[in-house]
């Protein structure tokens, strides 16, 4: 029994070595730049402000490490273009703004971004994809959903079923706004929706200037409910630009940076196994999320 017990962690062990040869040959080599690279930026999972991965929520998009990934793309002369591959249903309002910051930036230097949608590229997804100069989308892809929602919760109830009174001694009389111990007032409810409202124009304003010459203001505001589209309908309706698969979205970079025949192409934030290990066993047992937020 201990032989093959000792036999199993050998082979465990040497899988483990295999694995990391593996990807250690994949990564490309520090200080070697080929004439030209098409650089891969994946987006996966719910936008948010740092968390990357979480064992018990799934997986998330940190923006601060996506924006990061985006000035190194800016920065390095061998990318001359890059692909951003979007499989997102959204995430919180600043996370997404400021992703969608950063690619402005990154195409202000000349370099082409192209958005290739994966399942589900719709709300805060669709928000950083309207900073790209060109949106492809599979006929399937589930897109769109442009509105802004803010969610909480009232557990006053079962506090009174469990005899626990909330005792609050605060500042100012909309200090604990939003609080789950707490129906909203009406003027409480007032000035949410007016949060709501502006930031909802704020993402307005970005498809508008997004899809400048593509869907106007008055055509877009139909489609702008909140409903999501295929992206069939959505090339139809003026919101993404063509239809393809990844590769097609490769080869729309190569013509838009006037690159001709074969190109190497680098995912330029691709995680070893370890460190998406680590880092999801550190947001599901440290993180620590506020519970109202605005969410495209």
């Amino acid at each position: 029994m201990k032989k093959r017990i000792v036999i199993g962690l050998i082979l465990v062990f040497l899988l483990i070595l295999l694995i990391m040869a593996v990807q250690s040959i994949s990564q490309p080599q520090a200080g070697l730049k080929s004439i030209g690279k098409i650089g891969v930026i994946e987006v996966s999972g719910t936008i948010t402000g740092t968390s990357t991965s979480n064992l018990l929520q799934g997986t998330t998009a940190s923006a601060r490490d996506i924006m990061a990934i985006i000035r190194q793309a800016a920065a390095r002369q061998d990318i001359k273009a890059v692909v951003l591959r979007v499989d997102s249903p959204g995430g919180t309002s600043v996370a997404s703004q400021e992703i969608g910051v950063e690619l402005d930036k990154l195409r202000a230097t000349g370099k082409p971004v192209i958005t290739s949608m994966g399942d589900v590229c719709a709300s805060g997804g669709y928000w950083i994809a309207c900073s790209t100069d060109h949106i492809m989308a599979n006929p399937a892809t589930l897109t769109g959903s442009i509105g802004v929602i803010m969610q909480m919760q009232n557990i006053e109830g079962l506090y009174e079923k469990l005899g626990v009174k909330e005792v609050v001694i605060k500042s100012g009389q909309h200090k604990d706004i939003g609080s789950p111990f707490r129906d909203l007032s009406p003027e409480e409810q007032q000035i949410l929706q007016g949060i709501v409202q502006d930031s909802y124009q704020q993402f307005i304003d970005q498809v508008v200037k997004g899809r400048e010459g593509k869907i106007t203001r008055e055509q877009l505001m139909p489609l702008a409910d909140g409903r999501i589209f295929t992206g069939a309908q959505a090339r139809d309706l003026g919101l993404v630009d063509s239809l393809g698969d990844y590769y097609d979205a490769i080869e729309q970079a190569k013509v838009m940076a006037g690159i001709q025949g074969e190109v190497p192409i680098e995912v330029l934030n691709q995680q070893d196994m370890w460190k998406r290990l680590v880092t999801s066993l550190e947001s599901t047992f440290l993180g620590n999320q506020p519970t109202t937020r605005l969410y495209y």
